[in-house]
């Protein structure tokens, strides 16, 4: 097996959410993309939101390390694919140390994630209510798995010269080193609404300033050298960095269009057995993007250019047509509720999407997505291509979900098994149509979505690489429709 040298990284994980995860995880990545570091920013689960901070911090993609929806199997080669190149990785965690997917067990938990990429864990510990008992929380932390490496502790929250010196004496017989103290200060402004904190699309200019400020608490208080280290202690990963090329190269070619009546079958020895040469002026896939659709993964792009297409980002918000020689739609995840109003009076923007729609041209759509194409959504007109009405709801709907495609769709063929995320407040009524986009099967047995002529519109986020077949069988949909 091809073992490949460790990219430096460090795991920053604690006890429970609210403890200051992100504040540290982005501030390391400025601090020390700031001392010229070329600095690789990961997040644990499916957050859209926290690697748009990342990405402020460190100029590069912020990229997630899902083992629930990609499979453990492809979480060090997707980190190695961000990593490349780099000289520091710094891997932002999810909840508390040991939450996992629901059931699961340790399963796509911040220390499954950090056991599969050999990397040690920082963890950072709400001292504002403690000051001996610090010693037997984080005893707790490091003892509790063996194979999780708890290399060392960042203390938030502290109020004073005294209750650091007494943090510091209990944890003196834990034997987790102290590796930065930040003191109780003033919220760094990172405003939150009903879905988490506002993405950096929405608030660039704040947003910068939000990066900065957890820079500097993390400059006045960490040790820099000793988190260098300790990234270095990290142990070399086995195999190689995922490639978008190379996986479409070896996944299933689509199934081929039913022939209509009358017509000759398909010779077989005519079919290729690998990915067809691509056309280097293939098909234009537009991709919603601006603050309205700001959730999506950056391997579903590469992904598709890789199967041949022109990928185009466009916005909803302000562009009133869709990019020239569109021959698909990719509509990801965001906040359509939020923006509902400016949305609807894109009218012309809202006809093109639908024209597009009628005339069979592949559409994929993703839970932003799947309400831009209802009727309506709380009362302002959308594009109407779904016979459906969406609005806010009163509750959060949020977890991991089985799903098996029911139908033949330009992104699924029937039976196609992925895992999902769904994470919305809103509600469309009805919730599947005649043709439903998934069947879930976990954690709870129910239809899902809508398929109709080209389009797949479906509340449940996924992650292309865990089928990187679908985006190929979506760019050729886009060549012949």
């Amino acid at each position: 097996m091809v073992t490949c040298s460790p990219v430096p990284r460090l795991v920053v994980a604690a006890p429970s959410s609210g403890s200051g995860k992100t504040t540290v995880a982005t501030g390391l990545m400025a601090a020390f993309a700031a001392r010229g570091l070329a600095v690789s920013p990961h997040k644990v689960g499916p957050d859209y939101i926290d690697p748009g901070y990342h990405a402020l911090a460190t100029g590069r993609v912020g990229r997630n390390l899902d083992a629930y929806l990609c499979g453990p199997e492809l979480v060090a080669p997707l980190f190695m694919h961000g990593a490349r190149g780099c000289d520091l990785a710094v891997v932002e965690g999810v909840m508390g140390l040991y939450d996992g997917a629901a059931g699961q067990g340790e399963l796509a938990s911040t220390a499954h994630v950090a056991k599969l990429l050999r990397a040690p864990v920082v963890l950072v510990v709400d001292a504002s209510s403690q000051s001996r008992s610090v010693a037997a929380l984080v005893h707790g932390f490091a003892s509790w798995d063996p194979e999780v490496r708890v290399g060392g502790v960042i203390l938030n929250k502290v109020a004073s010269d005294r209750h650091e010196t007494l943090l510091r004496e209990a944890l003196d017989s834990a034997g987790v080193p102290v590796l930065g103290v930040l003191r109780r200060v003033p919220q760094v402004d990172t405003p939150s609404r009903h879905l988490g904190l506002v993405p950096v699309a929405e608030r660039r200019a704040a947003a910068v300033d939000s990066v900065g400020a957890m820079a500097a608490q993390v400059l006045a208080g960490c040790d820099l050298d000793a988190l260098m280290a300790l990234a270095r202690s990290a142990g070399a990963l086995p195999g190689a960095g995922w490639d978008a090329a190379d996986v479409l190269a070896s996944s299933p070619p689509p199934p081929l269009p039913v022939p209509s009546p009358g017509a000759a079958p398909p010779d077989p020895r005519e079919q290729p057995a690998g990915p067809r040469p691509q056309a280097p002026d293939g098909p234009v896939v537009a991709v919603a993007g601006g603050e309205a659709f700001t959730f999506s993964y950056a391997e579903h792009t590469e992904l598709l250019a890789a199967a041949g297409a022109q990928v185009v980002v466009f916005d909803p918000l302000r562009d009133e047509r869709l990019p020239e020689g569109t021959a698909g739609l990719v509509i990801g995840g965001g906040f359509p509720e939020v923006y509902a109003a400016e949305l609807s009076a894109n009218e012309p923007l809202r006809r093109a999407v639908a024209g597009l729609a009628l005339s069979g041209a592949p559409v994929a759509a993703e839970c932003a997505g799947l309400l831009y194409l209802c009727r309506e959504l709380d009362g302002q007109p959308m594009c109407g291509v779904l016979d459906a009405g969406a609005r806010m709801g009163e509750r959060l709907t949020l977890g991991y979900r089985d799903a098996v495609a029911v139908g033949d769709s330009a992104l699924a063929a029937a039976g196609t098994r992925m895992r999902g995320h769904e994470f919305h407040r809103t509600v469309v009524e009805p919730g599947a149509g005649a043709a439903p986009a998934w069947g879930i099967t976990a954690p709870a047995r129910r239809v899902e979505g809508f398929v109709q002529q080209g389009v797949h519109a479906s509340y449940l986020h996924t992650h292309w690489a865990s089928e990187p077949g679908v985006a190929r069988r979506f760019v050729e949909r886009c060549r012949t429709s």
